[in-house]
């Protein structure tokens, strides 16, 4: 999958392979230029931390699984769509699975990962021709993060050729996840509803005529207690 006849390539698969030699935190960019074949000047033009080589390999399989991603027929369960491109994920991930490991196992929570993950979700929502808009797009994208962290944990320790276990707890919390979505939509339905129904601009009633000549006066007398008393 990753194109090594280029720098960036390179740099970003000196990185996998160090980090599956040894713990990713004792790996330095001196290290990976090094692996790489470059200096820390080239380094710095591509790359500016160890979270945005991290990010860039996530793009770089986000392509790998949008390039390979079938296309689904309209009666085909979303649950079942997104299986499929979950697991076309892991596949893609599989040669890197070592390097990957030494990688989770850092808990270093770099922004920029961070967020190449969340768009992960998003594209592979995508692949599954499943929306990421508005409110309940964003549900789902949470949805998918959730389901495919704790996925992909049980997935670096099942060493099975088939990784029959990866396949089990995927099928789990995805089912899980759709019946947690499906009560979500429901909420956001109702309250876009609710919002609709306080955003429409209240009816004013008629004014009232004059009162026709010789009809009494409606307030009290002069001689009559208020009402109000």
């Amino acid at each position: 999958m990753l194109e090594e006849t280029t720098l960036k390539g390179r740099i970003i698969g000196a990185a996998l392979r160090l980090a599956g030699e040894r713990a990713w935190s004792d790996v330095t960019l001196r290290d990976i230029a090094g692996a790489a074949g470059a200096d820390l000047v080239q380094m710095r033009h591509e790359f500016a931390s160890k979270g945005a080589i991290v990010a860039a390999f996530l793009r770089a399989v986000d392509d790998e699984v949008l390039a390979k991603a079938p296309r689904f027929t309209p009666d085909q369960p979303p649950r079942d769509r997104i299986f499929e491109v979950v697991m076309s994920r892991l596949d893609v991930l599989r040669p890197y699975k070592a390097g990957l490991r030494s990688m989770a196992a850092s808990h270093a929570a770099d922004p920029a990962v961070l967020r190449g993950l969340c768009a992960s979700q998003a594209w592979m929502l995508h692949a599954a021709g499943i929306g990421t808009e508005g409110v309940i797009g964003a549900a789902r994208v949470a949805g998918l993060a959730s389901v495919y962290a704790s996925v992909f944990r049980t997935w670096l320790d099942d060493d099975e050729a088939g990784i029959a276990r990866t396949m089990a707890a995927l099928d789990r919390r995805l089912r899980r996840g759709e019946q947690a979505l499906a009560m979500v939509d429901d909420v956001c339905r109702a309250a876009c509803r609710a919002a609709e129904i306080l955003m429409q601009p209240p009816r004013r009633s008629a004014p009232a005529g004059p009162a026709p000549s010789g009809a009494p006066p409606t307030g009290p007398g002069p001689n009559q207690p208020s009402p109000l008393v």
